[in-house]
């Protein structure tokens, strides 16, 4: 069963909704009727239903929006039951209604948004989805305007692992009163200008341990033979075989792109001089990490920020703040 609000509006534009449904047909002709249902059900009631408890005289409205890109996305079959990946159901379904006052005003624009964030979030490999809803409903009730929304949502998909949104995202909390911006980086009461410069200097702010990135593609990993890095000033072009990658890392997350063997040969293999092995070790400034790789073959890179290890032993690549 529907609520009363959203069988009401089909009910009294029922003509008007089945004609666009067969123009949505005509548009995409693999279009599953029953898929498309369910996701009214699932998807659209819900936050149908809030926008009508919220400001009841813009359901109508806002039900003709989220219809049209319902038919849309389940056309492109992003959404429904046979979506590849069911986040953005999720996102309709418990999300959206989260913002019910914004939708209300902007329901395109807003929909737009959290359904280009779901989709890419859900794409990107090690990314935390379900980290970055839980996070931007936490902080629904002090969103009051579109802007806000794009630029908080893209501070919290970094943090959600994201690592390479992280300038973008630097320069999005800029535009946000300062209370929200903090309250996206989980710090209020802090100081906004003064955690900017610390997040803006250091990508390893909050994170002294650094993490390990990539596996076995054979096991579901990213390398299908051990890697090799070289360090640019973005990340680190990497080496696997006969495929070269880009990896961007720090605090939040690790994402990996696409190279060519052109930016892997042009890329450095120097490091720093407070940077060095020694044995099973290594020596970064006044601290040494012992690592669990046999002696003799581990090799290391490092940019501005980050040292890289590998060795001929592990799929992994252990990456390690250097400030």
């Amino acid at each position: 069963m529907i609520s009363p609000a959203f069988a009401s509006i089909l009910a009294s534009g029922r003509a008007q909704f089945n004609g666009r449904a067969a123009e949505a047909r005509r548009r995409f002709p693999a279009l599953d009727m029953a898929a498309f249902g369910a996701f009214l059900h699932d998807g659209v009631d819900p936050l149908v239903a809030a926008v009508d408890a919220a400001a009841p005289e813009r359901a109508g409205s806002v039900t003709l929006a989220a219809y049209d890109m319902a038919l849309e996305l389940v056309g492109h079959g992003l959404a429904g039951p046979a979506a590849k990946n069911p986040f953005l159901n999720g996102v309709w379904r418990a999300l959206a209604p989260q913002f019910a006052p914004l939708l209300a005003t902007a329901a395109v624009d807003v929909l737009g948004l959290l359904s280009n964030a779901a989709i890419h979030l859900a794409g990107v490999a090690g990314a935390r989805p379900a980290q970055w809803q839980r996070e931007l409903a936490a902080l629904a009730p002090q969103i009051s305007a579109v802007a806000d929304l794009r630029a908080v949502g893209q501070v919290l998909a970094w943090r959600a692992g994201v690592a390479h949104f992280r300038l973008g995202a630097l320069a999005a909390a800029d535009t946000l009163p300062p209370a929200l911006a903090l309250a996206a980086f989980g710090e209020p009461g802090a100081h906004w200008p003064h955690v900017h410069a610390q997040l803006l200097a250091n990508p390893w702010r909050g994170n002294a341990e650094g993490r390990e990135f990539g596996s076995f593609s054979g096991f579901g990993g990213a390398f299908g033979t051990p890697p090799q890095v070289r360090a640019t000033a973005e990340g680190f072009v990497v080496c696997s075989g006969e495929r070269h990658y880009l990896l961007v890392a720090d605090a939040c997350g690790a994402v990996l792109h696409g190279a060519t063997a052109e930016e892997y040969a042009q890329a450095s293999s120097d490091v720093p001089a407070s940077v060095r092995l020694e044995g099973a070790a290594v020596q970064i400034g006044a601290r040494r990490i012992e690592l669990d790789l046999p002696a003799g073959e581990i090799a290391i890179a490092a940019n501005a920020h980050t040292v890289a290890i590998t060795s001929p032993y592990t799929h992994a690549i252990r990456l390690l703040p250097l400030v």
